[in-house]
């Protein structure tokens, strides 16, 4: 059965408004993602347990686990009024950078224009001074919320 889904572009566009002292200081920035065929969007309830909410290699794509070379952009908005959620990110070398996701904000992973996520992540303590030789491939992603489960959205493209 051949597929009868065609590939589209994603537009992100980044509006920022805010007029300071009669000037205007905003900007709108705007990138595109040609041939995305897949799309993931959920919401996912993040309890006060780490859990893995996606994960990624070179295997076939399934629920909740997707092709690493083949993702494009990765979204999290954290859908809570008042609590935060971590995230996890783990590469193939086992290393792990966590950011905090407060109340209402998003974050946006972007994966490398020719090769997904993979070689797009080191960790180390002295990660700025690594060569890019040293940058492995995203593997997994965890969550968990500080205080209470908060509700996320999560939207993953493909190629």
């Amino acid at each position: 059965m051949a597929s009868t889904i065609t590939s589209a572009t994603l537009t992100v566009t980044l509006t920022e408004k805010i007029e300071l002292n009669g000037t205007n200081h905003g900007s709108i920035n705007t990138k595109t993602f040609d041939s995305i065929n897949e799309i993931s969007k959920r919401i996912v309830t993040v309890t006060t347990a780490e859990s893995v909410i996606a994960t990624f290699s070179a295997a076939v794509a399934s629920a909740g686990h997707y092709v690493a070379a083949d993702v494009r952009y990765i979204r999290f908005t954290n859908l809570d009024d008042s609590n935060f959620v971590t995230l996890t990110f783990r590469n193939q070398d086992n290393d792990e950078a966590a950011i905090k996701l407060d109340a209402g904000q998003s974050f946006i992973w972007n994966g490398d224009n020719a090769n997904g996520m993979t070689a797009v992540m080191n960790a180390t303590q002295d990660a700025d001074a690594a060569s890019s030789t040293n940058f492995g491939s995203l593997t997994n992603i965890q969550a968990d919320a500080d205080t209470a489960a908060c509700d996320m959205e999560m939207v993953i493209a493909s190629v």
